[in-house]
């Protein structure tokens, strides 16, 4: 059978010119070749950049096809501008270094891959995986629509663009002209008023009623009005021309809403994305309007009592939508007019961590710390106050249905408590989040725990600290020792695991999650982001094996489970059993790479790469390290020293520590356009074209980059 497999394979190959069998090995290796491959974008994608001013630019690339969207950091963007089907990835990656100054490996090729994964790339992707999975277990539709129903508690409806291009088309577009603006702020302003007449001058006197009508009623009109605030937000994509990628219904925390994915608005400008958050609120606004006229002109209506309620608490629920401390439609324009679009989460992250690490160290905060702590501080405030108000809100406009339904018997006790869980649902869904933090706290705890333990546990620690470099030639007897002592943290969101400029203190293995490696300029409060860790990679190792301080603060991007070994630990294992001088003498080295402008950003296994393949060399004064004319094959980095660069005779530049040149040579055997000579003792990495093709290739089957898929603002409720 495998005969037959591999001659059928032979087949579908190129047949040698000299009949013999097809080298099967070897066609796929080069089919297989990444550093050749020339990735192309598709026409249906759309890149658009953000630039703010906090030092947080970013850029949205959107599959307009699968309505797939992934948020990048601007170095990635100028990435995606490359693929355009002319580079090859190794091309890419020498034309990011000409622009940039920095060298990237692994990062071109993941953000390839991702992109090739997610549709955006000519070339079809066909996940084997999951066409294997489905192929051996199929499943029906149906059975496969309800499972998703069970799993998730909401119906997804893909048709849901047509329906509101057609509201819009037929007469829903009024509204966004100035002649329908002006109509609706009438409506709102006037509704205003009407209810405050109502509630004010003339009173108001609850009529008799049946309970069952009222909460059926009240019931429909809130599901009504969540219709129509989602249809808002839908509107103003139609009106900008984007899409409107499903909508359905769904049970949210016990509380049943309509949704829309606004995901396509995540390519839309600030201006046009605070007006798609403001256009649910501002069509709730209308409806309210148009029922408190209603309820004003007609107050004995036999319903007048559940109208009433009904405005009255769509007004308030406006309210909450709008205070820009709650992460709904006002924080979406809050954080759009601000240019911060991660406020909530960097302010959460502050208050958890770093404003105590500040206080207790008496550290002068920054502009943007004083910034975020406020907004921190007026959050609490807020939700305390939230708590406060809402029970007498509650209780002065609800308290004598409440107390009709208690003693209307079992009906009146089941509509009670269905209607306790609907209109209770923000503090249902606040309750059960804060259940879920602290259920997280009690299973990271008890997981330390099992750690201590459990044997499994620590085989897992002792085959991740197997696997890194540092630890490669440990003999079994130490590795058990180091996943004997090892420990087991949790980390949220945002927390930062060491500060820049810190002792360092220990040794850090990512169990899972994933965490950024962060530069910072406090003094000019700028930040650089030098890479990312993600499951089974390290770091840490440097600061400890060379005593140093802490060269950058590393924090989580996601929730984060970290193996930890403490500084004593580490230097014990490295003095007694690695020959720490050797070991210390690679970091080292790793640090001198990782300290040239090119190679700043590149991970500790691509610097590793390029520590074999390469060289130091030093030069003496007035030296010619290339000379014109020549063929050239090797890519220079001055790490000290000056020299100067000399076309047709003549000094046309000077290039110092942490320039480069020949970088041309990395791709072919190219006449050298110019001399480069030494002024001053020289020292410099060198790098030939096979070494940069094996470094390449390397850093091109393993994945450093973790990108951000953008999800934040893909539904509203």
């Amino acid at each position: 059978m495998s005969e037959g497999v591999w001659a059928s394979l032979a087949e579908r190959v190129d047949e040698p010119s000299d009949g013999g069998r097809a080298d099967v090995w070897g066609v796929l290796d080069s089919r297989l070749d990444r550093a050749g491959w020339r990735p192309t974008l598709g026409d249906w994608v759309e890149l658009r950049r953000f630039e703010l001013p906090w030092n947080n630019s970013y850029a949205v690339v959107g599959n307009l096809r699968a309505l797939l969207y992934y948020k990048l950091t601007p170095a990635e963007a100028d990435l995606v501008d490359l693929f355009d089907g002319s580079r090859t990835l190794a091309e890419i990656a020498v034309e990011q270094l000409t622009r940039s100054g920095e060298l990237e490996l692994s990062s071109v090729a993941e953000l390839a891959d991702l992109l090739y994964s997610g549709g955006f790339m000519i070339d079809r992707y066909i996940d084997a995986d999951e066409a294997l999975a489905k192929a051996l277990h199929p499943v029906q539709h149906t059975r496969a629509k309800l499972r998703e129903f069970v799993r998730t508690l909401s119906i997804e409806w893909h048709g849901a663009e047509r329906l509101v291009k057609a509201s819009y088309r037929w007469g829903l577009r009024w509204v966004f002209t100035r002649i329908g603006l002006l109509v609706a702020a009438v409506v709102v302003i006037a509704g205003f008023v009407a209810f405050g007449v109502v509630v004010v001058d003339h009173g108001f006197h609850f009529t008799a009623q049946s309970v069952g009508i009222g909460f059926v009623v009240l019931f429909a009109l809130n599901l009504a009005i969540v219709f129509i605030h989602e249809l808002g937000h839908a509107l103003v994509l139609v009106h900008y021309g984007r899409r409107v990628k499903s909508a359905g219904f769904r049970i949210y925390f016990g509380s049943p809403a309509f949704f829309v994915d606004s995901s396509d608005a995540l390519l839309m400008s600030r201006g046009q994305r605070i007006g798609q958050a403001f256009a649910g609120p501002a069509f709730e606004m209308i409806t309210s309007g148009v029922a408190a006229i209603v309820l004003w002109a007609f107050p004995t209506l036999p319903l007048s009592s559940t109208l009433y309620r009904f405005v009255l608490l769509n007004y308030f629920v406006l309210l909450m939508n709008l205070m820009p401390l709650l992460e709904l439609d006002g924080y979406w324009i809050l954080s759009d007019a601000l240019q911060l679009p991660d406020l909530r989460p960097r302010s959460l992250a502050f208050m958890r961590s770093e404003l105590w690490r500040k206080l207790a160290r008496r550290e002068r905060f920054t502009g943007s710390e004083i910034g975020l702590g406020v907004y921190g501080l007026i959050g609490v405030v807020f939700t305390v106050a939230c708590f406060y108000t809402a029970y007498f809100f509650w209780r002065r406009t609800f308290g004598n249905l409440i107390t009709k339904m208690w003693h209307g018997g079992p009906v009146g006790v089941t509509l009670l408590l269905l209607l306790s869980v609907f209109l209770t649902g923000p503090v249902i869904r606040a309750g059960l989040d804060a259940a879920r933090a602290i259920g997280r706290r009690l299973q990271a705890g008890t997981r330390r725990v099992r750690f201590r333990t459990q044997r499994q546990w620590r085989i897992a620690a002792a085959e991740m600290v197997d696997a890194q470099p540092v630890f490669a030639e440990l003999p079994v007897d130490v590795l058990d020792e180091v996943a004997g002592r090892v420990q087991l943290r949790s980390y949220p969101l945002g927390a930062a695991v060491i500060h820049q400029g810190d002792r360092a203190d220990a040794y850090y293995l990512v169990r899972a999650g994933a965490l950024e490696v962060v530069e910072q300029d406090r003094e000019n409060e700028i930040e650089r982001v030098l890479r990312v860790v993600g499951p089974g990679e390290a770091f840490g190792d440097i600061g400890l094996a060379q005593a140093a301080p802490r060269s950058a603060t590393v924090r989580t991007t996601r929730p984060t489970e970290l193996f930890v070994i403490d500084k004593g630990t580490f230097d014990r294992l490295l003095v007694d059993r690695i020959q720490l001088p050797d070991i210390v003498t690679t970091l080292g080295q790793l640090g001198q790479l990782r300290a040239l402008p090119p190679f700043a950003n590149l991970a500790a296994d691509d610097l590793g790469d390029l520590l074999n393949q390469g060289r130091w060399i030093n030069y003496e004064p007035a030296t010619a390290i290339v000379t014109q004319g020549e063929t050239g094959d090797h890519f220079y980095v001055i790490e000290s020293g000056r020299a100067e660069v000399i076309r047709d005779g003549e000094r046309v530049g000077v290039l110092e520590r942490g320039n480069h040149f020949g970088e041309i040579a990395l791709l072919a055997a190219l006449p050298r356009t110019a001399t480069v000579r030494s002024v001053t003792p020289l020292r410099a990495f060198q790098l030939d074209r096979d070494g940069f093709a094996a470094t390449i290739a390397d850093a091109f089957r393993r994945g450093n980059l973790h990108p951000n898929v953008t999800i934040d603002r893909g539904f509203d409720h």
